[in-house]
């Protein structure tokens, strides 16, 4: 993403979201140097999304598909971009916030992996009032099996 993709991008934002960024935040976000990728489809814009790398971490801070796209995989494709760029990164955990609200993206970050580990109360702004978001993350050990000490014995009765 370049600041010469901010129109597009905030096109695209302000359909999908009811409380979308402002162009300051990713412009922000990008003065700061923070990953962040778009996504065209036949020359169009159709989604992006924003990454932030620090101290061995990555916080995906937003993932977009243009509401008229969504549906069709994309939004697992920019996902899985982003945990190969923390991977890359050699991150060892990947955290973000969704909305109870969204069953979609919840679904998504489920299926792929992430687990709920809180809960940041009245995170989003929403129609009456605020809105929770549940916090998830995922541990990224490339190989994890082929990493793991083996076992030392058995467990005798009574451990576990």
């Amino acid at each position: 993403m370049r600041d010469d993709d901010l129109d597009a991008v905030m096109a695209v934002e302000q359909r999908a979201y009811p409380f979308p960024w402002t162009r300051g935040i990713f412009r922000d976000c990008l003065a700061a140097g923070y990953p962040a990728w778009v996504l065209h489809e036949r020359g169009l814009l159709i989604g992006y999304a924003v990454l932030s790398l620090a101290a061995g971490e990555a916080h995906i801070l937003n993932i977009c598909v243009a509401p008229e796209r969504q549906g069709r995989g994309l939004g697992r494709h920019l996902l899985r971009a982003l945990l190969k760029q923390a991977r890359a990164a050699k991150c060892e955990r990947v955290f973000l916030e969704v909305r109870p609200s969204n069953p979609h993206a919840l679904a998504l970050y489920h299926s792929e992996g992430f687990n709920e580990i809180g809960r940041r109360p009245r995170y989003y702004p929403a129609h009456d009032g605020r809105e929770d978001a549940i916090v998830m993350a995922i541990e990224l050990v490339d190989g994890d099996i082929d990493r793991m000490p083996p076992l030392q014995g058995r467990a005798t009765k009574g451990e576990k």
